[in-house]
């Protein structure tokens, strides 16, 4: 049995992959989004794969956490094969949106916020759908990195509404919600700041 967490308490389930898998596509089928099932497939077994904590962590025996997604770039950068850096990449864009799917409130008033993890996602998976064209891993998985790359944002919202279906209970930070639409442009978090009768105006965002 897997177990999920929510907002202080823990959601017993059968089948972890099962359930991401029947969360987002209801998520998908209620909100008329435009999702590529092979994309979809591949979100669901890297959540299914970072619920546990040793695939998402970093462990080189002195420290024990996620790399800050820069350092995680500049490896890229100096990787000694295409392979190692592909594999990088990918490890980039799959942290990202797994933290600005379900935790991009941790990030309030930290030096980087949800706009930068889902920035650096955005460019990882495009760069790594353009790297691996012509070879085998990018015939297998060039259009579904291609895919993640130009629908990061949705998926961002709809990985949010995952975390939200788990923790029914939870209140809503209007300002935490208002700060991530200024920053993002989120469908999803001016949905909700409208169903709180706040109004956001489009050109706010653009004098940030």
């Amino acid at each position: 049995m897997g177990e999920f967490s929510g907002h202080g308490r823990v959601m017993p389930v059968h089948n972890l992959c099962d359930y991401f898998r029947n969360s987002i596509d209801t998520i998908i089928e209620q909100q008329g989004v435009a999702l590529d099932p092979h994309a979809t497939h591949y979100v669901v077994n890297m959540m299914t794969l970072f619920s546990r904590s040793e695939k998402l962590y970093d462990d080189d025996g002195e420290i024990f956490g996620i790399k800050p997604l820069a350092l995680m770039l500049a490896d890229a950068s100096d990787a000694p094969s295409a392979e190692h850096r592909n594999h990088l990449l990918q490890r980039i864009g799959d942290v990202a949106l797994f933290i600005s799917g379900f935790f991009a409130d941790s990030l309030a008033n930290k030096a980087v916020d949800i706009d930068y993890y889902i920035h650096m996602g955005e460019n990882a998976y495009g760069s790594l759908s353009e790297e691996t064209r012509g070879t085998f891993r990018g015939n297998a998985f060039g259009d579904i990195y291609r895919e993640l790359a130009c629908k990061f944002q949705i998926l961002t919202d709809v990985l949010n509404e995952v975390r939200d279906g788990a923790r029914p209970d939870s209140d809503l930070n209007v300002l935490r919600t208002y700060e991530v639409w200024l920053k993002t442009g989120s469908q999803r978090a001016e949905k909700l700041l409208r169903a709180q009768g706040v109004v956001p105006i489009a050109h706010s965002r653009y004098s940030q």
